[in-house]
């Protein structure tokens, strides 16, 4: 995870945020305001936006010590600790809410469900939240896929449902639940292009592959008249702890 953290002012301006309802909706679940909350991979804040809306005390776990400064400087009443999560060290009577956005796929996959469960106090709730970046015009979407294949041919997408079904498969939660939240985000090609340069594929790619990339994607943008209209979708997967 610690890969962001040598783009950690541009994460911070070019990643949209979430949708406040994703707060109305772990409550809903919850039954209550979470008597405590711990965020997974809080970056520079984009989930912590949300979770700070539930007004409980919250611990933010974040591995890359220049997004942890972000996040600190953003947040100043949240606790965080500058650790990975398969090294934090979990309140003993647990916590009320565990949250993850957009980070579960870097937790490890063989733990990270049996890790979380163990974190929350009994009745606690899990809630890992994320985006998926589709494009409004499926032309264009088809056109931007072909274009990144080519400069990478081993470019590939997750399942859209993956961390619904991961949290299934590994059985370590009870009552799974699931919302889709919707909406169009048009952007023009310097905002396109500043969104791209901060996802992990891009970023593990040699300098040479990710200039290729990012002046492909350019002319493409031009081709459409200078604005990508991105078919933003966010998934929010709850789940309670089994036992």
């Amino acid at each position: 995870m610690d890969v962001f953290g040598q783009v950690a002012d541009l994460y911070e301006s070019a990643r949209p945020g979430y949708p406040p309802e994703i707060a109305d909706a772990i409550v809903a679940y919850h039954g209550a305001t979470p008597t405590s909350v711990v965020e997974v991979g809080a970056g520079t804040g984009k989930g912590t936006e949300v979770l700070t809306r539930l007004g409980a005390p919250l611990t933010c776990v974040e591995p890359d010590p220049r997004m942890a400064a972000l996040l600190a400087s953003r947040f100043p009443d949240a606790h965080i600790e500058t650790v990975f999560f398969e090294q934090w060290s979990p309140p003993a009577d647990g916590v009320g809410l565990l949250a993850c956005a957009m980070a579960w796929h870097w937790l490890d996959p063989a733990t990270r469900n049996a890790r979380a469960r163990r974190a929350l106090a009994p009745g606690g709730t899990l809630a890992i939240f994320g985006h998926r970046y589709d494009y409004a015009d499926a032309g264009q979407g088809a056109a931007i896929r072909a274009a990144l294949r080519a400069v990478d041919p081993t470019v590939r997408e997750r399942p859209e449902d993956w961390f619904h079904q991961d949290v299934l498969t590994h059985g370590e939660f009870t009552n799974v639940h699931t919302e889709v939240f919707r909406r169009g985000l048009p952007l023009d090609k310097q905002r396109y292009l500043a969104l791209m340069r901060t996802f992990g594929p891009y970023l593990a790619r040699p300098p040479e592959q990710q200039r290729r990339g990012l002046d492909a994607l350019s002319r493409l943008v031009d081709d459409f008249g200078g604005t990508v209209v991105l078919d933003l979708r966010t998934t929010l997967v709850l789940g309670r702890r089994a036992g």
